[in-house]
C-alpha cells in the first residue's frame, strides 16, 4: 500500500485528486492538508510515501517548504502555473502536472513512484474442484475480490494497472497482465494482443483483427495472430 498526502489550499483540486486516486488500488489517503504548515506538522510525526504539492499557497509556497523537507517523501507537484518547472525538478520532484490534469496523467506520475518502489504483489488462488475453473482473490480498488475465471470476459494491460473486465463489472488491479497470463488455464484463456487477453468462450465473433466480446472491440496483434487463427 502506498502512503500519500495532498497539499493544496483548494478544496476542489482534494477532491479531484482523491477521487482519481480511489480508482486505483493500493493508494492510501493519509491526511488533507490546506496549507504547508498543517503538512509540516504532520510529516513531524507520520511518514508517507509521497505527496501531491501545490505551489501557490498561502504562508508558505510549495517549493519553499518542499526546501525545508531534510528527508521529504516522493513528490509530485500540482500547479496551475508551468514557469515554475525547471525549479520544482532541481528539488528531484518526481513529476509536475499543470491543472487542470486527466486521470491518465496523474496514473503515469503515479506509475514514476511505484515503479522504482513496487514489490511483487502475488494473486492468491484457490484450488477449485473444476479442472475447468479457477477461483483467486485480487486486490483492487481497496478491496479484495474472489474471482471466478469463468466470469472474466477479456483483461486489458493500462499502464503499470490491469483492467479486469468482469460479467457485470470492471477492476482495476496492479498486477501486470503476464501474471494473469501465468495464472489462467490456457486452454480457456489467449492473448491476442501485448495489451489484451481474452477469454475463449466470451468471443462473439472475430473480424479482420479484431474480436468482438459483448459491446467491445478487442485488437488482435500481428505477433499473435497464429495463435487465433488456431481457434478458426
Amino acid at each position: 500500500m502506498f502512503k500519500y498526502i495532498i497539499i493544496d489550499d483548494e478544496p476542489l483540486a482534494h477532491e479531484i485528486i482523491e477521487e482519481f486516486c480511489s480508482m486505483l488500488p493500493h493508494l492510501q489517503l493519509e491526511k488533507n492538508c490546506y496549507n504547508a504548515i498543517e503538512a509540516m506538522q504532520f510529516l513531524n510525526s507520520n511518514t508517507v510515501d509521497f505527496m501531491f504539492l501545490d505551489i501557490n499557497m498561502p504562508k508558505l509556497k510549495g517549493l519553499d517548504f518542499l526546501k525545508t523537507l531534510t528527508h521529504p517523501p516522493k513528490t509530485i507537484i500540482t500547479t496551475a502555473y508551468k514557469e515554475h518547472a525547471l525549479e520544482g525538478f532541481e528539488l528531484n520532484v518526481v513529476d509536475y502536472l499543470l491543472k487542470p490534469f486527466s486521470f491518465d496523467r496523474l496514473v503515469k506520475a503515479i506509475n514514476k513512484i511505484t515503479d522504482a518502489q513496487a514489490k511483487p504483489l502475488a494473486v492468491k488462488e484457490i484450488l477449485d474442484n473444476e479442472a475447468s475453473s479457477s477461483r483467486f482473490f485480487l486486490k483492487g480498488d481497496k478491496k479484495h475480490h474472489q474471482i471466478d475465471s469463468k466470469a472474466i470476459l477479456f483483461i486489458e494491460a493500462y499502464g503499470n494497472y490491469t483492467k479486469v473486465y468482469l460479467s457485470d463489472e470492471m477492476i482495476v488491479s496492479h498486477e501486470k497482465i503476464s501474471s494473469f497470463e501465468s495464472l489462467l488455464p490456457q486452454q480457456h484463456f489467449l492473448r491476442v494482443h501485448k495489451s489484451f487477453i481474452v477469454a475463449i468462450d466470451k468471443i462473439k465473433l472475430i473480424e479482420g483483427n479484431r474480436i468482438l466480446i459483448k459491446e467491445h472491440k478487442i485488437p488482435i496483434g500481428q505477433t499473435y495472430k497464429n495463435g487465433v487463427n488456431k481457434l478458426l
